[in-house]
């Protein structure tokens, strides 16, 4: 990686020191043991692809990649629906309400009822929200990433551009 990438923005906490740690109460909650650390992230990975955001889609694979995930499982993330083999049915349902909420439907709610039932027989209520503030958690920073650019792959506090 170069040495010369640098952010839009320096580390945002220096203006709002409060932000890590509401992503940091975010993170705790979404880790109440609800849903698996691989599900969060395989959820939060296809965000970061829909968003086009490379610094969530590099961390959310290097979290996968740590969590034991294979290279062909974190790849098909990108290609879901054409490659359902590779996840099970629960994942699927996950993947498909990750899409759906952030996909403008023309014809009706981006959840219907039938998705939602297909979600509701594989995650109890609690699971329910536990994804949907793992998304949240997601979204709370995709405006800094995208607007901020902050480097991606460096680790956290090398990855904004440091004020002189």
């Amino acid at each position: 990686m170069s040495d010369n990438l640098k952010s839009r923005l320096p580390d945002p906490s220096q203006f709002i020191p409060e932000l890590w740690e509401i992503g940091g109460g975010m993170t705790k909650a979404q880790e109440n043991g609800s849903i698996s650390p691989t599900l969060i992230a395989l959820a939060q990975l296809r965000l970061g692809q829909l968003f086009d955001s490379t610094y969530h889609t590099i961390g959310q694979t290097g979290i996968l990649r740590k969590l034991g995930e294979p290279e062909d499982r974190i790849t098909a993330v990108a290609t879901w629906k054409d490659t359902p083999h590779y996840f099970t049915e629960a994942e699927q349902v996950v993947l498909e309400l990750v899409d759906a909420t952030f996909t403008p439907n023309p014809n009706g709610e981006r959840v219907p009822d039938e998705l939602f039932a297909r979600a509701s027989a594989h995650y109890d209520e609690r699971a329910l929200v536990t994804l949907c503030m793992a998304i949240g958690r997601s979204c709370f920073f995709i405006p800094l990433t995208i607007i901020g650019k902050p480097v991606a792959g460096r680790p956290a506090g090398e990855n904004w551009t440091k004020t002189t």
